[in-house]
C-alpha cells in the first residue's frame, strides 16, 4: 500500500496500473490545462477530461446524438467537494494495490477491480457512473479482499 505525498502529485493526472491494466486515473485538484482536454481514451466507455476555454469562448447550443452503445463494463467517477476520502483500488486477487487520500477537488475514476472508500474527514463527492442503475442487489458485488 502506498499513500502519495501531496508534493509530488501536483498539477497532473495520474494513472494507477497493475499488470498492465488500469485500474483508475486520479485528476488532482491543482491540474490546470489551457486547453479542453480528454484524458480517456476514444473507445472507452467512460470519456472524462477536463474544460478550458479563455473568456468570451461561446459553444453553440447543441444536443447529443442518441445513438445506441454496447457497455459492458461500468465505470464511476468521484469528484470530491469537501473533505477528505481515501480510496482503497485491489487486485482481482484481493490484494491491496494502493490508498489515494483524496481532497476538495479531486477526482479519481475508476476504471477497472474492486474498490472501497474510508471517510477520513466528513465528505460529500459527486458520484457519476454509467447507467441505467439496476438496484444494488444487480449492480454491486461484495468481495472478501486480503489485508
Amino acid at each position: 500500500m502506498s499513500t502519495e505525498p501531496a508534493a509530488n502529485r501536483k498539477s497532473r493526472i495520474e494513472a494507477v496500473e497493475y499488470n498492465g491494466i488500469k485500474y483508475a486515473e486520479i485528476i488532482w485538484a491543482d491540474l490546470q490545462v489551457e486547453e479542453t482536454t480528454f484524458f480517456s481514451p476514444a473507445e472507452s466507455s467512460f470519456q472524462f477530461g477536463l474544460l478550458a476555454h479563455k473568456a468570451g469562448f461561446r459553444e453553440p447550443p447543441h444536443y447529443h446524438k442518441a445513438v445506441t452503445r454496447t457497455i459492458d463494463d461500468l465505470q464511476q467517477m468521484f469528484v470530491v467537494q469537501r473533505g477528505v476520502v481515501a480510496v482503497q483500488l485491489y487486485s482481482d486477487a484481493g490484494d491491496l494495490l494502493r490508498e489515494i487520500t483524496m481532497n476538495a477537488g479531486d477526482a479519481i475514476v475508476l476504471i477497472h477491480g474492486v474498490h472501497a472508500i474510508r471517510v477520513i474527514e466528513d465528505m460529500q463527492c459527486i458520484s457519476v457512473k454509467q447507467g441505467p442503475f439496476m438496484g444494488t442487489e444487480n449492480d454491486k458485488v461484495n468481495v472478501e479482499v486480503r489485508s
